[in-house]
């Protein structure tokens, strides 16, 4: 804070403005391979959707090549695909998973 000497009044900053995080949308990918049971497995497994709804991001991955499977912060984000395309690779999968800057 300063005080302007004209008046006597006090001068107070700006308050700095912090940005929001940046959130991340996850999508599966289009495969040949990834049954479609699997696929909405993991839709319900992970991102915690019913199974009307998981069959509809099934899919729009299947007929759109990706489907979007959730929004969340960075950390949260890249632990999903992190457990996604662990969870595939066990079960011999080549399910991809990855993560967009919303």
């Amino acid at each position: 804070m300063g005080i302007n000497q004209d008046n006597g009044t006090v001068l107070e900053k700006q308050a700095q403005k912090v940005k929001p995080p940046s959130l991340y949308k996850v999508l599966l990918l289009n495969d040949d391979y990834t049954p479609m049971e699997f696929v909405v497995a993991i839709i319900r497994e992970y991102f915690n959707k019913d199974g009307e709804t998981a069959v509809q991001i099934m899919l729009a991955v299947h007929r759109d090549g990706k489907g979007v499977c959730g929004v969340f912060s960075k950390d949260i984000a890249s632990t999903k695909v992190e457990l996604v395309l662990s969870h595939a690779k066990k079960a011999g999968h080549p399910l991809q998973c990855v993560m967009e800057e919303v």
